[in-house]
């Protein structure tokens, strides 16, 4: 039993990593290219508002991606990885990586204004420890 639960676990991550990436790279793709092609959005400003999404997606994928090994011509799993569907730090990696989707497209849309969005991320922090404090 523990061993088909690590396979569905590692089943279940390589396919949450794999959305996830195909999903950054065809949002960093658009927005790169909708700059080039209007120079109205600033790519600068892209890269380095986007650099948390980054280190998150690294993150996950370092801690979360399945690992196998290889004996005799047998593969098995050595590792499933991270559960990425834990709550905690997890979830705050994969907010921080949507809420920087969210500034993407606004951006996109209304020019480097939409990364005003990126507000938020602050505002909820004063929020969320003002409701400790009280």
């Amino acid at each position: 039993m523990a061993g088909k639960a690590r396979k569905d676990l590692a089943k279940s991550n390589a396919e949450k990593l794999k959305n996830l990436h195909l999903v950054s790279l065809a949002l960093n793709s658009t927005f790169i290219l909708v700059s080039l092609l209007t120079r109205s959005r600033s790519l600068p400003t892209s890269f380095i508002l986007s650099a948390p999404a980054f280190g998150a997606q690294y993150v996950l994928e370092t801690s979360g991606r399945p690992k196998y090994t290889t004996l005799n011509g047998k593969t098995s799993l050595r590792t499933a990885g991270e559960d990425l569907g834990a709550p905690g730090l997890t979830e705050y990696m994969f907010d921080v990586i949507w809420v920087t989707w969210a500034c993407l497209i606004s951006a996109l849309m209304v020019g480097n204004k939409g990364w005003w969005l990126y507000a938020v991320v602050p505002a909820f922090a004063v929020w969320k420890g003002w409701g400790l404090l009280g």
